[in-house]
């Protein structure tokens, strides 16, 4: 009879399980982990539109909005949701604020194709990448970023993390990465309906399988097996066919199914599945080979079970006396046997079972009578095992198990025989020695009863030396270990049997271990660093005890690092005078550390640290010590030199210079006198002070040294002492008093006038009378004409003291006071200096004298080109204001000889004009008629009579002058249009070149 199973193929849709509708989030870019600032637009997939979308972020919700796609910038996991659906899986999104990222997909499913890229930060340049795979490292990537898997298996799950390094050295490493590839599709299962199926009635098989929700459009192919054979013609999408049923229990089949995808990335198997179409079994029969009757111990024994009927599997039992020898199970049309090497003990009634879970069937008895020759014997050293130590006793001990007796015992190493002894009855014989090096070896010993000598099995024998105490030898590549050398340590032990473990110390901590397999010494290489210096020892150890070396002792040299220079100043800044501390310090470096102390490369000094740290130079401040400062250590590994520091030396301002520039020798009222200070040494700024009395007048900074000045109009008050400071921050410096005394103006100048004045008139009375007759007997062609000076103008003069060109020498007279309005606002004096071109002009000094002090400045005349100096004289005249102390422009002007009368007439009539005649004005000018005699003052002594005799303009043949109503009226003179208020009143014409009388009456 035929059982026909009918086998359904199911389809793609058919062949899954119904997966659940939720929604599934993709990313764009498809990474988890992104730099912070980008963006990753999340889309949110069904398998239709709707009407809205809530988003999450964790268990917040984020957004609802009618659109699948959302952009965000933040960490956390996102789901989405839609109308009528649960929520979809969680998104994990990380924005890293790393130099550099692992970036792998959302989600992997097997047989996908799997990218992760080493990913740095924008401006970032890596020279290398590496890729490490739970810890260990997976693939060097060079400079490329990325990392690719083109089939990805469960195999590939695990924590990935890389690893970047720029090319001046940094390193970088980024986050762990957890990838879980996750299942495409479990494992199918194959069902059957029905599932216990009655001989004959049809079965359907079902291949079950579940695709994942992100996976559902992937397409599943099925295929069916049965015992290794593929049931219909290939791979199709679908299939029903019919095959033949198993007959009895002759052939029970197995049958699975496989699902995998179109590209077949993507196999896997179901388990099998049995039918349960069961017979039961028929009772075994059980035989021996070879036959019982010659049976021999030491020889092997098969017993074969087998029923003829009955469904697999079957389960089959070999017993003897009940005691079951050996269980086995077929699965298929075969006989179980069961193989005994014979011994005494096996001699008894042997019998076998069958069951297929239908009931137990036995099989017919079977008696065995074993004859017992010796036994293989068995060797025992003592003390057990395969090492042995050198100077031990070894014992060795035969025996044969089985046997008839008498047995013979002989004991062998190698093929020498080493002894041997008779044992009449059961039990063994036993061999000692004591043991050398050379001991080691193979032993065996042999049993002979009559039937043949039996052999034991070997046992080897290695006798163990223990390890000497070792050596321990460190090798350098110089005289000195220093940082960064490659020292090799080598420890060895002369005796000792291998293998052979070396541990390396250093200070009693192990640096590493090495494995000596044939013998000899190991090395150990370590690359020093600063912590290495100390005492280093190593142990041997084969087992038997560790030996331990003696301590060696390395002194590691460390080459100094750049030193850091301080400098130590007592105040904020430093100043000259102070002593200022160097101190230079190397933050490493082995001792003795030689420091030099350097100034603008030039070598200060140098000093010694000979346990290591830093070291000081004082240094005693001066204003050269200001420059750049470094220091150089060295520990004869090379010098290191500092950064330079820059010191500025502060020099305090030293006592200051005052000096008073006046306009003249004497200062007067209205005066502008220049205060200059300055401080020969200080550093700028430099802020000066002036003070009168001590009280302050104003102050004045030079930012860049030097000195400065302080402009004063004097006053009557502006006598006595003066002074001036310099500060700089380090202490104000006085200069010394300066005593200054101004001269002052009252309003009736006629007592010093004639004082001043008397001694000139009287000295030169006679040459100004020769003068005067001499100018009266010259015609008015003999005027001179008065010349402007070319050489001096106003933007060349100094406003305190004038410069004068080709003129050989001054003959000054001191300023007196006169011509002063003291009630005006405006003080006004003039000075006249005379050059005199021979000495019958200096005889007329006297003369102007009087002129000097009386005259008022002039304008300036009319300029012409000299000619060669001839002998003449020069007259400057200059005049000031109290209030306005700039002079006016200062002309010079040459006068010939007839012009000299001429001036010395105009003198008696500008005398005429004051209010107060000086006493000498009759004795000098009695030529002239004086409208009133002079006024006496309190301190002088009445003025000589006036003359009789009168010059009238007509006896001068010079015209008469025309004027205001002023005091010189009556003599027929009229005041210069020049003259400053409160000097004089009148009017005057302008000097004309021919030097006439109006010409006179003009220079008054």
């Amino acid at each position: 009879m035929l059982l026909w199973v009918s086998v359904l193929v199911l389809a793609p849709i058919s062949g899954q399980f119904a997966p659940v509708s939720k929604p599934v989030i993709s990313l764009q870019p498809p990474w988890t982990v992104i730099f912070e600032g980008q963006a990753v637009t999340l889309t949110c997939h069904v398998a239709e539109d709707k009407k809205w979308y809530r988003w999450y972020l964790g268990t917040k919700i984020l957004r609802e909005i009618p659109s699948n796609t959302l952009q965000v910038q933040d960490s956390g996991e996102y789901k989405c949701e839609i109308q009528g659906s649960p929520q979809s899986d969680g998104v994990s999104l990380t924005f890293s604020p790393a130099e550099l990222i692992l970036q792998a997909p959302s989600s992997v499913f097997e047989g996908d194709s799997l990218t992760l890229t080493c990913q740095e930060k924008p401006g970032l340049s890596l020279k290398t990448r590496t890729l490490y795979k739970n810890d260990n490292k997976l693939i060097d990537l060079g400079k490329k970023s990325s990392f690719h898997i083109n089939h990805a298996d469960l195999k590939d799950n695990g924590e990935y993390r890389c690893f970047g390094s720029e090319t001046h050295g940094r390193a970088f490493s980024s986050d762990a990465v957890r990838i879980q590839i996750q299942e495409l599709f479990p494992r199918p299962i194959l069902r059957a309906n029905p599932s216990s199926p009655n001989p004959g009635e049809p079965v359907i098989l079902t291949c079950e399988t579940q695709l994942a929700p992100q996976k559902s459009d992937v397409q599943l192919w099925f295929q069916f097996f049965r015992d290794y054979r593929r049931l219909g013609s290939g791979w199709k999408g679908s299939l029903r066919t019919s095959i033949p049923s198993v007959v009895g229990n002759e052939d029970p089949s197995h049958y699975w199914c496989e699902a995998k995808t179109v590209s077949s990335r993507v196999r896997k198997s179901s388990q099998k599945l049995q039918l349960p179409v069961r017979i039961p079994v028929s009772p075994p029969l059980l035989t021996l080979s070879p036959p019982s009757t010659h049976a021999v111990e030491g020889h092997w024994l098969t017993l074969s079970c087998e029923a003829k009927t009955g469904s697999y599997p079957i389960e089959y039992q070999f017993l003897h006396e009940e005691v079951v020898l050996r269980k086995t199970k077929v699965t298929f049309r075969e006989t179980a046997t069961f193989q005994l090497y014979l011994k005494a003990e096996h001699s008894g009634t042997y019998f076998c079972t069958a069951d297929n879970g239908l009931g137990i069937r036995r099989s017919q008895p079977v008696s065995l009578s074993v004859t017992v020759p010796v036994s293989r014997p068995v060797l025992t050293l003592s003390p057990p095992g395969p090492r042995a130590v050198e100077g031990d006793r070894l014992m060795l001990s035969c025996q044969a198990q089985r046997g008839s007796p008498r047995i013979l015992y002989q004991f062998y190493r190698g093929d020498v025989p080493l002894g041997s002894s008779s044992a009449p009855s059961a039990g063994g014989d036993s061999f000692s020695v004591t043991l050398t090096a050379e001991h080691s070896g193979t032993y065996f010993c042999t049993a002979d009863n009559g039937f043949g000598p039996q052999r034991s099995d070997p046992e080897s024998l290695s006798v163990t030396v223990p390890a000497s105490r070792p050596v321990l030898t460190l090798r350098a590549p110089r005289t000195r270990a220093v940082v960064g050398d490659m020292v090799e340590l080598r420890c060895e032990a002369q005796r000792g049997s291998p293998p052979i473990l070396y541990r390396f110390y250093h200070e009693d901590v192990i640096l590493g271990s090495n494995w000596a397999p044939s013998g000899g010494g190991v090395s150990l290489n370590l690359s020093l660093t600063a912590e290495h210096s100390g005492n280093y020892a190593c142990e041997a150890d084969n087992g038997l005890g560790a030996q331990h070396s003696e301590e060696t002792s390395l002194s590691v040299t460390v080459p100094v690092s750049h030193p850091v220079l301080t400098l130590r100043v007592p105040r904020a800044q430093a100043v000259v005078g102070d002593v200022v501390e160097l101190h230079c310090e190397a933050q490493s470096g082995s001792p003795p550390i030689r420091y030099r102390f350097y100034h603008e490369d030039v070598t200060l000094g140098s000093n010694s640290a000979p346990s290591g740290g830093g070291a000081s130079f004082n240094l005693s401040l001066t204003a050269e010590r200001s420059g750049n400062y470094s220091c150089e250590a060295d520990n004869g590994l090379g010098a290191q030199r500092s950064k330079t520091v820059l010191l500025s030396v502060t020099v305090p301002a030293s006592r200051p210079v005052l000096t008073l520039r006046a306009p003249g020798t004497r200062a007067m009222v209205g005066d502008m006198v220049e205060l200059r200070c300055e401080a020969q040494s200080g550093s700028p700024p430099i802020l000066y002070r002036f003070y009168h009395e001590d009280i302050i007048l104003g102050s004045s900074s030079a930012p860049s040294g030097g000195g400065v000045s302080f402009n004063l109009s004097l006053t009557a008050e502006r006598s006595g002492n003066y002074s001036c400071e310099a500060d700089n921050g380090l202490g104000a410096q006085r200069s010394e008093a300066v005593t200054h005394s101004v001269t002052g103006l009252t309003g009736s100048r006629s007592g010093p006038v004639a004082t001043g004045v008397a001694g000139g008139l009287l000295s030169v009375a006679g040459l100004v009378v020769m003068a005067l007759l001499l100018y009266c007997r010259l015609p008015r062609r003999a005027g001179g004409r008065l010349t402007s000076d070319p050489a001096r103008s106003p933007s060349d003069s100094d406003s305190q003291e004038p410069t004068y060109y080709n003129v050989p020498g001054w003959l000054e007279l001191q300023p007196v006071d006169s011509n002063v309005n003291p009630k005006a606002g405006d003080v006004m004096y003039s000075e006249v200096r005379i050059q005199q071109g021979n000495r019958h002009a200096a005889a007329s000094n006297s003369a102007f004298g009087l002129l000097r002090t009386y005259l008022p400045s002039h304008g300036p005349a009319t300029s012409q080109e000299p000619s060669r100096p001839r002998p003449s004289s020069v007259i400057y005249s200059q005049w000031a204001s109290a209030t306005d102390p700039v002079l006016s422009p200062t002309p010079t002007y040459t006068l010939s000889s007839p012009q000299w009368d001429l001036l010395l007439d105009l003198v008696c009539r500008h005398l005429f004009s004051l209010q107060t005649l000086p006493p000498q004005t009759p004795a000098l000018c009695g030529h002239l008629s004086s409208p009133r005699s002079p006024t006496p003052s309190a301190d002088t002594s009445p003025p000589p009579a006036a003359s009789d005799s009168k010059v009238t303009p007509d006896a001068r043949t010079a015209p008469p002058c025309t004027g205001a109503d002023t005091p010189a009226r009556a003599s027929g003179f009229t005041a210069p249009s020049h003259v400053p208020p409160g000097v004089g009143t009148g009017t005057s014409s302008q000097l004309s070149p021919g030097g006439d009388a109006h010409s006179k009456c003009g220079l008054l």
